[in-house]
């Protein structure tokens, strides 16, 4: 089945265009009303010149008929390019709420290349749809509708074969279409696998390299990248088989209406000014037809990916489906509690279940404020899935979490996230300086405070070494600082944000010794006072903590914490007690 020439979650989703699209509607019917009044002005101007005199009365209202098709020609296209760009802003927006909403969770099982094309260069090819097609679609409805009523006064049997022949444009074009949409559609897969492709080799190009499948990569893309110009290739010839078809279809068309339009003028059984008003209109009535059949296959790219992220964004897809502006779940912001400070944390029977596995299982657990907790486990076992939760990136599939007795689900998750300090394993350097990368969680902090936090982050002896120090730019991901040095930017950040909740995801993972050593020390500086949940594989993070939770296929059990260690002793875990937390 062809798809529909306008999709209504559009203004679901983009209320905002609702008053631009009317707008359009109106310009529409006006352009119609100014097709009429235009030919038959000029009609009687030529009629009155086939007789020797000169109708200026005629003639005036021709030229502000053409001045007025004009002027709506620069408004349709102006509200059209408006329209075009508040849709687009409005879904890139959406899109990239959706992403954050879903966490990093969901985004690690998608490739990023084609979310990138969709929304870029996919939303941008709505561009021809909304200054395009949609206009022409507009215009196929009411100029048609006004020139059949206007010919069934002028000359009922013409308006009789233009209401005959006029379907058989549109029945053609849905013939055409459909193999136009199946063609648009596989240029669209192939264009979208093209560019997450090559992102996923861009990233990972030093692994390529270094097992020598760099050029094989190369390959690879030579032959998607030829698939999608063979794709493009098809696709184009459709379009041209359409529009000859469109062309001939309304030639003859117009040609049974002028033939015998001659004949009865010729037998004087037909008025000038009529034979004229006639043969000006019929072609009117069909050229928003076949415009809009030729518009049709440029907008197509557009309306493929307007599809996909309305389809992303679908309260179905596990995505919130309000419109911008609305807080997740139909609740607006300000009724949402904005105070989820304070107060113990409890998971009650939480079970967090993926579509392969589950990652926690019936899991109760008490955080008290103040309290320090390690986590530790093998690896897979569900301890990252702990801090996701208390992060907003995950929601339990069963069970709930509470803070100081509220639901985490009913709380202002941006709120929430103000009161918490993460550390991830590997932590996202952006391409900005040094001090802006730092001050990601407090924007507005003062100089002062963002060399406190570097000094206490132990990252005061490598802004010393770098050319411009804490203004220097950085590469994207942190390029020119080794692992060490990217962490302790990561805790730089958690120390400005000063945040009563810190959340440390093996901060020392994949760190030679002297660096683990100066992420330990700066760790510990950092969670002294706090509440604060760690996660573990090395003993030297257990010292100090209040307790050790072990997470094991999906459940959790309680072991008493280390004692202090002795110089010649490093920090372990005593046996369990195998008490439920």
């Amino acid at each position: 089945m062809s798809r529909r020439p306008f999709d209504p979650r559009l203004l679901r989703r983009v209320p905002g265009a609702r008053r631009q699209l009317g707008a359009l509607g109106t310009l529409g019917v006006l352009a119609a009303a100014l097709v009429i009044a235009q030919a038959t002005t000029l009609a009687a101007v030529l009629a009155a010149a086939a007789d020797g005199r000169l109708d200026r009365a005629a003639l005036a209202g021709f030229v502000a008929s053409v001045a007025g098709r004009a002027t709506l020609v620069w408004a349709r296209g102006t509200i059209a390019a408006r329209t075009a760009a508040t849709v687009k802003a409005a879904l890139r927006a959406d899109l990239l709420d959706a992403v954050g909403r879903r966490g990093p969770g969901w985004l690690a099982g998608q490739r990023t290349g084609q979310l990138a094309t969709l929304a870029g260069r996919g939303l941008d090819a709505l561009d021809a749809y909304f200054t395009g097609y949609l206009p022409q679609l507009v215009l196929s409805v009411t100029v048609p509708l006004a020139v059949l009523a206007r010919l069934v006064f002028a000359d009922w049997t013409s308006a009789l074969v233009i209401a005959v022949t006029l379907p058989l444009v549109p029945i053609f074009g849905a013939l055409l279409g459909w193999q136009a949409q199946a063609a648009t559609e596989r240029q669209w897969r192939r264009l979208s696998l093209l560019g997450g492709h090559f992102l996923d080799m861009v990233a990972g190009l030093p692994t390529l390299r270094v097992f020598g499948r760099a050029r094989a990569q190369v390959t690879v893309v030579r032959r998607m990248a030829d698939a999608h110009r063979r794709a493009t290739m098809r696709t184009l010839r459709v379009a041209f088989l359409s529009a000859l078809v469109l062309e001939l279809v309304a030639t003859l068309a117009v040609a049974l209406v002028a033939v015998p339009i001659g004949l009865r003028l010729l037998g004087g059984g037909l008025a000038l000014e009529t034979a004229l008003l006639v043969l000006l209109l019929a072609p009117e009535a069909f050229l928003p037809l076949r415009a809009a059949g030729s518009q049709f296959h440029a907008s197509q790219e557009g309306l493929t990916a307007l599809d996909e992220a309305l389809t992303l964004l679908d309260p179905a897809t596990g995505t919130d489906g309000e419109p911008s502006g609305a807080a997740p779940g139909g609740t607006a912001t300000d009724e949402r509690r904005s105070d989820p400070t304070g107060g113990e944390i409890r998971f009650e029977s939480v079970t967090v279940a993926y579509e392969r596995t589950t990652a926690l299982r019936d899991v109760s657990l008490t955080i008290r404020p103040g309290e320090r907790i390690a986590i530790v486990g093998p690896s897979g076992a569900g301890k990252s899935t702990l801090l996701n939760l208390l992060l907003g990136f995950v929601t339990p599939t069963s069970g709930r979490i509470t803070v100081a007795g509220t639901d985490l689900r009913a709380l202002d998750l941006d709120r929430w996230r103000r009161q918490l300090a993460w550390v991830p394993q590997r932590a996202h350097l952006f391409a900005a300086s040094l001090t802006d990368n730092i001050r990601l969680g407090a924007p507005d902090a003062p100089p002062e405070s963002v060399r406190a936090a570097v000094r206490a982050a132990a990252l005061d002896e490598v802004v010393a070494l770098l050319p411009e120090g804490l203004d220097t730019r950085l590469g994207e991901r942190g390029h020119g600082l080794s692992s060490g040095q990217r962490q302790r930017v990561a805790l730089a950040r958690a120390f400005l944000r000063d945040a009563p909740i810190v959340l440390l995801d093996e901060p020392t993972a994949r760190l030679d010794g002297d660096s683990e050593a100066a992420v330990l020390a700066a760790s510990r500086q950092l969670v002294a006072g706090r509440t604060a949940l760690l996660v573990a594989h090395r003993p030297a993070l257990l010292t100090g903590v209040d307790r050790v939770l072990r997470v094991e296929d999906g459940r959790i059990t309680e072991h008493r914490p280390p004692p202090s260690p002795r110089p010649e002793e490093p920090a372990g875990v005593t046996p369990p007690r195998e008490v439920a937390a």
